[in-house]
């Protein structure tokens, strides 16, 4: 079955020819006329991914009952276009380009940057206009100046090395890059942005725009920047309070800005942008023909890798995982998901109040947080159904009033690897501990207190006894005269004694009816039986195409 994949906004020919060249993918193009939200919803109905750019909007009427649909990927950095929670809660991986369009809007910055400090704008439209003003238009020299850059990703980072070029001094803000990386790049690194503030004679802003960086630089921050400071902004619009920045420039104590980006696009409010002392450009910073071929032949890349490969990169709501690392940890997302279906047949599914789950050994070397939501997706099996996948079983646990941990030890312990997860229900805890032998058979090693080696598949039969003389055949004989062959036998017992609690798992070759398991209740040294469906050995995952 060939991968569908709908492109609705202008690519490259270079991106198309990526697409259109791969065997396993059926390319589809609608991008003239452009499509209504119904067109959009219906030619989504028959479509595994979309490429988009920054004219096609994936809102949460677009996204809802979108069965088919497993992946989402914007031909560039920004996906205010796309509703991230509701592609979430859908199970849409939604994916990005963040490393096409770099050198093009770090250019961009640098040139708005030059530009704004020696007044080219103005001084270009004064010669237009037949005029020759050569000291109204006077500038200031770059070099020696302080800049400030906010967020030091590959954006920020490649500014901060094209001003390193233009003989300028580096102070920068990133909460989450290291002082080495800020280092190696020349840049004096802040912990706080106020204190650098007050540094900062040109500011340059590189960071997403998220509840947290809104308004980020407002009219307090800009109030502690040096009279006579400049401001560009080729990021994001709203993370400079553009009102806050029009009343600075406005008073004097900011003498320029330089702005490639708004909070609305394009600008309705217009005073910010009359103002003669402000440069501004229509979302440029990514405007080259380069950077365009660049993003384009990475979305269908992308696409293709995570449609074809199980590749996951770039990810905004989940973990990224390579083609080589998904090859080596099916597996372990495959274990992790059958003990979340074997404690959510337990439980019924009903009254699950938090689940916790330890990885030891090889386990703990893994993407936990990606085995953590294949655990979540069985875990939720029962109650939402084909609802729930890896993408966004966390977002369903956590609304759902779920809390899911994790604690990872790369000490081996019986096993090289080994999951065990734990449910807190209302009627107490449920523990399993599942393993691999010989990195390909699944095992179930723990159940509760006790231990054992039984198979992760299939239908499961447990019952929980006292370990007394007979019992066993007693089981055998009753599933042997109602036609039901065991495949496999463990037994674990809560100590070495005789006589104690016990738990024993049937591996059958089909499911008993309820008289059957009556008839094993009816013993009064068994005290519980359950029936647990799990997926036949070697099964593919039910998500991502695993």
């Amino acid at each position: 079955m060939l991968h569908r994949v709908l492109v609705t906004d202008n690519l490259s020919a270079a991106g198309l020819k990526v697409l259109e060249e791969n065997p396993e993918i059926e390319l589809v193009i609608k991008t003239d006329p452009k499509l209504s939200v119904e067109q959009l919803r219906e030619e989504l109905q028959d479509a595994d991914g979309i490429v988009i750019r920054s004219g096609t909007t994936l809102t949460e009427e677009v996204l809802e009952g979108q069965s088919r649909l497993k992946a989402i990927v914007r031909a560039g950095v920004g996906v205010d276009n796309i509703d991230i929670p509701a592609a979430t809660r859908q199970g849409i991986v939604v994916m990005n380009t963040p490393a096409g369009n770099t050198i093009s809007t770090a250019e961009h910055t640098i040139a708005m940057m030059m530009a704004m400090a020696r007044n080219i704008g103005p001084a270009s439209a004064s010669m237009r206009e037949g005029k020759w003003e050569k000291k109204i238009f006077t500038g200031t020299q770059l070099a020696g100046k302080t800049i400030g850059v906010i967020g030091l990703g590959r954006v920020g980072l490649a500014v901060a090395q094209r001003c390193l070029g233009l003989e300028m001094r580096i102070v920068g803000y990133d909460p989450f890059i290291s002082s080495e990386r800020a280092n190696e790049f020349g840049i004096e690194l802040y912990r706080d942005l106020d204190e650098m503030l007050p540094k900062c004679e040109l500011l340059t802003v590189h960071t997403t725009m998220t509840p947290e960086t809104k308004n980020l630089i407002n009219a307090e921050r800009m109030a502690k920047m040096p009279k006579g400071a400049r401001i560009i902004n080729c990021a994001r619009g709203g993370i400079i309070d553009e009102d806050a920045l029009a009343d600075a420039v406005e008073s004097g104590h900011i003498a320029g800005a330089a702005l490639d980006v708004f909070l609305q696009e394009p600008p309705k409010e217009t005073r910010l942008v009359k103002l003669p002392s402000v440069l501004t450009t229509p979302h440029l910073g990514a405007s080259t023909d380069e950077a365009q071929e660049l993003v384009a032949v990475e979305a269908s890349e992308i696409i293709s890798g995570f449609l074809t490969r199980n590749e996951v990169r770039h990810a905004v709501n989940m973990a990224p995982v390579s083609a080589s690392e998904m090859g080596g940890m099916k597996k372990y997302i495959d274990l992790a998901y059958r003990l979340g279906i074997l404690l959510a047949q337990q439980t019924h599914g009903e009254g699950i109040r938090s689940a916790e789950i330890h990885y030891r050994g090889e386990a703990a070397s893994k993407h936990t947080r990606l085995l953590t939501s294949s655990f979540s997706s069985g875990l939720l099996s029962i109650a939402l159904g084909d609802r729930i996948n890896i993408v966004n079983a966390s977002m369903l646990a956590e609304e759902r009033g779920i809390p899911i941990s994790e604690e990872t030890s790369k000490k081996a312990g019986d096993f090289s690897t080994m999951i065990v997860a734990e449910v807190t229900t209302d009627q107490g805890t449920l523990r399993a501990g599942g393993t691999m032998f010989g990195h390909e058979y699944l095992r179930l090693v723990l159940m509760d207190d006790y231990q054992l080696d039984a198979y992760l598949d299939g239908t499961m039969l447990i019952y929980r006894h006292r370990d007394v003389p007979g019992l066993i055949g007693l089981v055998g004989t009753v599933l042997g005269k109602n036609n039901i062959n065991i495949a496999h036998m463990a037994l674990g017992r809560e100590t070495n004694q005789p006589g104690g609690d016990s738990v024993a798992v049937i591996n059958l070759d089909s499911k008993p009816g309820q008289d059957v398991i009556d008839e094993i209740l009816s013993n009064k040294d068994v005290t519980a039986v359950e029936i647990v469906q799990l997926p036949v050995a070697g099964a593919p995952l039910p998500w991502l195409g695993l």
